[in-house]
């Protein structure tokens, strides 16, 4: 009897093991597939959002910079990190603006990897350190900001397909050109839609102040005009002196200006500030300038950003 039971057992042992290593090689074949799909990494939460509408299914898309960030502060885990090493394809702004992961993406380029500066293939603008023309301004390094301006990201769209087919092998080149070219309807539907809204402004009221210098692209584009910033810088890592105060105070009194636009992913305390300078008399207005939010929570896409922004800006500066 001991023996018959020993002999159960050990078919019973043998029909275990044997569904064991059934599904333990079904579950290394899929782990397998998913590690030998192609992989593109993209710094910011802006570029992912552009990145995903391009790749589509055809690789896996790894945005690293949490929604709600600033890109001129966020770092990478040591996780993150190795991703960039893994990656078929990088692509990041560049242009200074990821300050904490730059170095990351040099360190994967150097062992090998592809990378795509999107920023310095949009024909960058360079922003200035003064307010308004006056003796202090002074041209400053390029302006990383170029997404405010929809025809550069059309542009910058159209060659990350390029980089997408080049660089990304087992792609099917002819779904992510396809991609493409549905995107840049909806881009170029976009540039449409905030001409025929910034057609409200008087030309008069045609001047913008913000936090930081960040939509110089978009005041080039549509024709808008710079009158400073209360951080007189290209990143929110700068912070203002009393006499940029000032001189900012200075030159919204004489433009007539009494409204200032601040960006959703940055505390408005020193827009704040600026509102006592000037007596009270300054509304604030909140845009999502640097990073996207969640799904659902107002600039979940790039297309849903810029249109909440242009409507923001439109009703500021025209008081509708």
């Amino acid at each position: 009897m001991s023996v018959r039971v020993g002999a159960a057992r050990i078919r019973a042992l043998l029909v275990t093991l044997v569904s064991f290593f059934a599904l333990a090689g079904t579950a290394t074949g899929c782990a397998g597939g998913d590690g030998d799909r192609p992989r593109v990494v993209v710094t910011t939460n802006i570029l992912g959002d552009i990145t995903r509408e391009i790749v589509g299914d055809e690789a896996d898309v790894s945005v690293l910079m949490k929604p709600n960030a600033d890109p001129h502060s966020f770092g990478l885990s040591a996780v993150q990190a190795a991703e960039l090493e893994n990656a078929d394809l990088i692509v990041y702004n560049g242009l200074g603006l990821e300050e904490n992961v730059l170095r990351h993406v040099a360190a994967a380029r150097e062992s090998g990897v592809a990378t795509f500066a999107a920023g310095e293939a949009a024909d960058p603008l360079t922003f200035h350190t003064g307010q308004d023309g006056g003796p202090e301004d002074e041209a400053g390094e390029p302006d990383p900001h170029f997404w405010t301006d929809p025809d550069r990201v059309r542009k910058a769209a159209g060659l990350i397909a390029d980089q997408v087919a080049e660089h990304v092998d087992a792609v099917d080149e002819k779904a992510v050109r396809a991609n493409a070219a549905r995107y840049d309807g909806q881009l170029a539907d976009l540039t449409t839609w905030m001409e025929q809204s910034f057609a409200a402004v008087p030309e008069n009221r045609r001047a913008l102040v913000t936090n930081h210098h960040v939509f110089g692209y978009l005041a080039d584009r549509f024709g808008f005009r710079v009158i400073g910033a209360v951080i007189p810088s290209g990143t929110t890592l700068a912070s203002p002196s009393s006499s940029d105060l000032r001189s900012l105070t200075r030159a919204m009194e004489k433009a007539g200006v009494r409204t200032v636009f601040a960006d959703s992913s940055q505390p408005t305390k020193l827009a704040e500030v600026l509102r006592q300078e000037m007596g009270g008399d300054v509304d604030v207005v909140s845009l999502y300038s640097e990073s996207l939010t969640e799904k659902g929570k107002g600039a979940g896409t790039y297309l849903e950003m810029m249109r909440a922004n242009t409507s923001a800006m439109a009703e500021g500066l025209t008081g509708a």
